[in-house]
């Protein structure tokens, strides 16, 4: 069974590079990966607080939050 993983992201710079190396880099076989551009999807904004994201880019993986770099402030989308 794969593990559920979602990478949150902006937009940003910053979140574009780390979409393209870091949440691409998971084995597809192991995870079951979903991006989340929040400047196109605001209603996931409550999604992404509720897993315990701060800042994007991030990846969720299970019940863990990966805070990648710092692109913006969760609140700051909202």
């Amino acid at each position: 069974m794969k593990t559920k993983a979602v990478f949150y992201h902006a937009g940003c710079p910053v979140c574009v590079d780390a979409e393209q190396n870091v949440a691409a880099a998971l084995d597809a076989s192991r995870f079951d990966v979903e991006i989340v551009h929040l400047g196109v999807s605001g209603n996931r904004i409550g999604d992404a607080a509720a897993a315990g994201v701060k800042s994007v880019p991030a990846l969720v993986i299970g019940e863990s939050v990966y805070h990648i770099n710092h692109g913006a402030d969760l609140s700051a989308l909202g």
